[in-house]
């Protein structure tokens, strides 16, 4: 081991990324972005934890509506 190394050349490695995790740019309405911020502050945590649940909620709700759509098209197609 030296007793000192020289970092003048010294670059930063590659930030680990969290699994699961994906990087986006996505614009919001200024309001819509204050009020989670609001929250977040408020209750603590992690405003952009509080979207991607909020999105999450709303994807899960969408996909409960189109298991009921194709209940209703496969009980219709069973009766003719």
């Amino acid at each position: 081991m030296k007793a000192e190394y020289d970092l003048s050349q010294a670059r930063r490695g590659a930030v680990a990324v969290e699994p699961g995790k994906t990087r986006v740019t996505i614009r919001l309405d200024k309001d819509i972005l204050d009020w989670y911020r609001k929250q977040a502050q408020e209750h603590g945590g992690n405003y952009q934890t509080a979207i991607n649940a909020a999105l999450r909620e709303q994807m899960t709700a969408q996909d409960g509506a189109l298991e009921q759509v194709l209940r209703r098209v496969i009980r219709k197609e069973m009766l003719t």
